[in-house]
């Protein structure tokens, strides 16, 4: 592949094809060890050639787990850590911060901690510590799966200021890649290790007709791709609207039925919060206050809002693991603290956090699975049968003996799945489950949570990816100004949305009612069932 200066740049694949190797072996200091042919080449140079101080300047990466790539304790800290090894005078270094700073409003909490940012705060950090050194090419992996919709949007723009300002060369690989699509100079398609694609975003999506690929389109080439128009494909939302009016003006008015999924079969609460107030500092102001809302037995239940507003924070005290100052919450009808010596986390609850590879301590995947068991008190000789068959229901059977820290974003995220289902949870707590997956793995992410439902779990899950909670949930909440605000039906959800919305839900708008999800909007133009 070939990368122009100044150009914009799309790679695009399933979860595991091998774009976070690629793009590691284009900076030298994190480059993989193993076996390699070839040569990646910056400015006609071997990149293993390139001086270190070039390589450290000019070349910025901004990987996809924020916390391996934050070093320091203070937020200020980390924004001059890179240009006080190059030994910049101190005048210079804090002109350069208070201008990389302001520039990504990070004003308001440049004297905090960083280990008490939102996993958005320590993203947005990232890239600003990297800009600060002034780059000629920006690497980016998977840099917005931890960002709310706006705030994705948000660094979306900046990186194509960026690029349009500075002629700054931008590399970036993305699962969301609505926005970026229609902006990129140049899409490349990546499957099994090889591009198989490349060409202007439009020629990619006529190649892509067909295609397993196709599901990772935007929202309005996959409704283009699967009526099978013949036009030019649309790339955004404005497209998307137009061609609906264009080809489908007669369906005008059609209405998507709104009927409530949450068929649980129960009316029992699995969690009851009441009255909720959160800080993490006595002096600090409440992260959560007066939060109260339930969640009944067989139900999945997603959160949305902002990053830093409260999410985590959420998960985090319905499991137990921060307490608050005020308020309570009840699992299964009892509150957390009468469920003694760890009862709650056997067959009880599990949790899966935001950053799954700090669940893993082993040098293999199987290794950690054994261990949950042998903490579970499962005998030794039924282990293997255990791996075994969630290995098979999740999809896992190719990791088991793979280094966690050598797995993709997805396929990590896929073994903290099979991790804590071997725990066997009534409950089940996921923050951001579809970070790093592609659309074919969310699809059987998908199959899994309705399966679990069937089996009378209750899910409650944290998420950015908002078609991937339109699809799944029973009921979609937002959280804002410490609380709960609003939870409803997905359609009623997201059709009333303007940002905290699906861009099938924006396509659609006013023209079909209630409409969130490429397969509806399909289903009333066509009268085809079409599962994504």
């Amino acid at each position: 592949m070939s990368i122009e200066n100044g150009s914009f740049n799309l790679v695009f694949g399933e979860s595991g094809c091998g774009k976070s190797t690629l793009f590691r072996l284009c900076k030298r200091e994190i480059s993989p060890a193993g076996k390699k042919s070839g040569a990646v080449l910056y400015n006609g140079k071997d990149i293993a050639e390139t001086e270190q101080k070039t390589s450290a300047c000019k070349i910025g990466f901004v990987g996809q787990n924020p916390d391996e790539q934050i070093v320091t304790d203070r937020v200020w800290h980390e924004l001059a850590f890179g240009l006080e090894n190059l030994g910049l005078e101190s005048s210079r270094i804090k002109r350069r911060v208070a201008e990389m700073s302001g520039y990504f409003g990070i004003n308001e909490w440049y004297h905090k901690k960083t280990d008490e940012l939102s996993g958005g705060q320590k993203q947005i950090l990232n890239l600003a510590s990297v800009m600060v050194m002034q780059p000629d090419i920006l690497i980016l992996d998977e840099p917005t799966s931890q960002l709310d919709p706006i705030a994705a949007s948000d660094f979306i723009g900046t990186l194509k200021k960026l690029n349009n300002d500075f002629g700054l060369t931008v590399l970036i690989s993305e699962h969301r890649i609505e926005e970026i699509f229609p902006i990129a100079d140049k899409v490349f398609a990546m499957e099994k290790g090889r591009i198989i694609l490349c060409g202007t975003p439009e020629s990619v999506c006529k190649k892509l007709r067909g295609h397993t690929l196709e599901m990772s389109l935007p929202a309005p080439s996959r409704v283009w791709s699967r009526l099978g128009i013949d036009c030019e494909c649309p790339l955004t939302v404005k497209d998307g609207r137009k061609l609906l009016y264009k080809y489908y003006y007669d369906k005008l008015g059609s209405e998507v039925s709104v009927l409530c999924k949450c068929d649980c079969g129960s009316k029992t609460s699995a969690i009851e919060v009441r009255g909720i107030f959160f800080r993490y500092e006595k002096n600090s102001s409440d992260i959560l206050e007066n939060m109260s809302f339930t969640v009944k037995k067989g139900e999945i239940f997603s959160i949305l809002g902002g990053n830093g507003c409260g999410k985590t924070t959420t998960l985090n005290i319905i499991s137990g693991l921060d307490i608050p100052y005020k308020g309570f919450v009840k699992i299964m009808g009892k509150k957390i603290k009468a469920y003694k010596n760890n009862s709650l986390y056997r067959n009880m609850l599990a949790y899966l956090p935001q950053n799954p590879v700090s669940m893993f301590v082993r040098t293999t995947v199987r290794e950690d699975l054994a261990d949950i068991l042998t903490a579970l008190d499962v005998p030794q000789n039924e282990h293997n049968s255990y791996i075994t068959d969630i290995s098979e229901k999740i999809g896992i059977s190719d990791f088991l003996d793979r280094h966690p820290c050598d797995l993709s974003g997805g396929e990590i995220q896929k073994c903290a799945i099979a991790k804590i289902l071997l725990t066997n949870p009534q409950i089940i707590l996921l923050d951001e489950p579809t970070k790093g997956m592609d659309a074919f793995y969310k699809n059987n992410l998908l199959k899994l949570m309705k399966n679990l439902k069937q089996e009378g779990k209750t899910m409650v899950m944290v998420t950015h990816d908002t078609e991937f909670s339109a699809e799944a949930s029973d009921r979609c909440s937002l959280l804002f100004d410490g609380e709960i605000i609003s939870s409803e039906n997905p359609n009623e959800f997201f059709s009333e949305n303007s940002f905290y919305t699906t861009s099938a839900g924006r396509m659609s708008r006013d023209f079909f009612k209630n409409a969130v999800l490429c397969s509806e909007i399909i289903r009333l133009c066509s009268g085809q069932e079409v599962l994504f």
